[in-house]
């Protein structure tokens, strides 16, 4: 699926209701039609040298860099973003478009 890709990694602070977030994250991602795809994944290799600290990866696809701008700017988001920003301790975000060379 080619558009643009909205990477977060996230390191979540100790005690953070990380279930719950993920949990609302899937239920804002299947509100908005504007999200074509929503993925989501925990670090399993476990290597702090190249993981940096972030536990956790999201990616949300979208149509257009218009359409992440609607997301970011969207009501729902803005207050999802107020819960998920009090239990990350480091957070890494990213858009970028897609360019897929090879799929099986």
């Amino acid at each position: 699926m080619a558009g643009i890709r909205h990477l977060v990694m996230a390191k979540f602070k100790e005690g953070a209701p990380v279930e719950q977030l993920v949990l609302d994250m899937k239920k804002l991602a299947l509100e908005l039609d504007i999200i074509k795809s929503f993925e989501w994944g925990e670090d399993v290799m476990k290597n702090e040298k190249y993981s940096h600290g972030f536990t956790h990866v999201f990616i949300l696809t979208f149509d257009s860099a218009e359409d992440v701008a609607a997301y970011i700017n969207h009501p729902l988001h803005v207050e999802y973003a107020k819960k998920f920003r009090a239990g990350i301790e480091k957070i890494l975000a990213v858009d970028f478009p897609t360019a897929i060379d090879k799929i099986n």
